[in-house]
């Protein structure tokens, strides 16, 4: 009973927070907690299920946890095969393929562990999967409440909606990753043109223009939409940024100057909406991140990719617990020796 009043608390905190500002990761920590501490009671009460249930639900049980790992490691190196395929061998790239590796690595050295009776290996396999338990615990976190922003009701007073930059194919064309962004945005702009509360939005292409691009992506942006029917006196262009930080400071000033207090929904990658959702908030743009389809072959690579940018974001406390576990680690260490 103490796990599944527990579980309610850290769910009555995530409520909280999402009525507070859906865009916090702490409302993601919430919500892994809250799941955590239920599967924990749930687990507890498996000894009262009728018998033989018990048994299935255990064996089932070791069977994930045992398989589980090996079978991810798998599926992430044959993702990272086919990204370095598809996309090339940049280190974005080999991030699954890396994290695949990284797991079969951790296994293996358990499993030396074991056959060699080796203590100083087992407290080292020990203190790794502590570290990369909490990691984990994390990125499931991140995974998890990520899916849920990604599926929130759109806002209804947004004046306008701005379509983040990504790049263009040969200095002048828009590739399919921003093409995405941008119907998604179109999709966007009409729904809330229809709802005709303060009149249409206005939509904003942001992006400036790269050493080897031969204009601002914003211009290719608004070139890309007019040329399929989209009103060109609805599109405003922030030529300025280089990073989404910048697109979205810099739209956020264009923004004031148009519609002084008027919110926006900001158009991205489904992959990468969380964590610009985290960077608006941040930045202090009244606004909420809509995501656009994405290669399903991409995912992997990318979403580990965000996942590390803001577990970096909260380095002082990430590193913190890190160290913490690898005293503990170190410690054990000592005391097998």
């Amino acid at each position: 009973m103490i796990a599944f009043a527990v579980s309610a608390l850290f769910l009555l905190l995530f409520g909280v927070g999402v009525l507070r500002d859906r865009r916090r990761f702490g409302n993601a920590v919430y919500l892994g907690l809250a799941v955590t501490f239920l599967g924990l009671g749930l687990l507890s009460a498996v000894d009262d299920l009728p018998h033989g249930v018990t048994e299935t639900v255990l064996v089932l049980l070791l069977l994930v946890l045992g398989l589980g790992p090996v079978v991810l490691a798998g599926m992430l190196c044959a993702n990272g095969v086919k990204m370095v395929r598809k996309e090339g061998r940049s280190p974005a790239n080999l991030l699954s393929l890396l994290a695949g590796l990284g797991i079969l690595g951790v296994l293996g050295l358990m499993a030396v562990a074991v056959l060699t009776h080796s203590r100083v290996l087992g407290v080292i396999a020990v203190t790794l999967l502590l570290v990369l338990g909490y990691v984990s615990f994390l990125f499931l976190c991140f995974v998890g409440y990520a899916f849920l922003y990604g599926r929130m009701r759109l806002r209804r007073d947004a004046g306008f909606v701005v379509v983040l930059g990504s790049g263009l194919i040969g200095g002048r064309r828009v590739p399919p990753l921003l093409a995405s962004r941008l119907d998604r945005g179109r999709e966007v702009y009409g729904l809330l043109a229809a709802r005709g509360q303060d009149g249409p939005p206005l939509l904003v292409a942001s992006g400036g223009q790269g050493p080897d691009e031969e204009l601002p992506e914003s211009h290719a942006m608004a070139d890309y939409l007019v040329e399929r029917g989209f009103p060109e006196d609805r599109i405003r262009r922030e030529d300025r940024s280089r990073s989404t930080e910048e697109n979205l400071l810099f739209s956020k000033e264009l923004m004031d100057a148009e519609r002084p207090g008027a919110g926006c929904v900001i158009v991205t990658n489904n992959f990468h909406a969380f964590r610009a959702a985290l960077m608006a908030r941040k930045a202090g743009v009244d606004g909420q991140v809509v995501g656009s389809p994405t290669a399903a072959y991409f995912w992997p690579s990318a979403i580990i990719r965000e996942f590390a940018a803001v577990f970096l974001e909260y380095r002082a406390v990430n590193v913190t617990v890190c160290a913490v576990l690898v005293g503990l680690g170190c410690l054990g260490l000592a005391v097998t020796g």
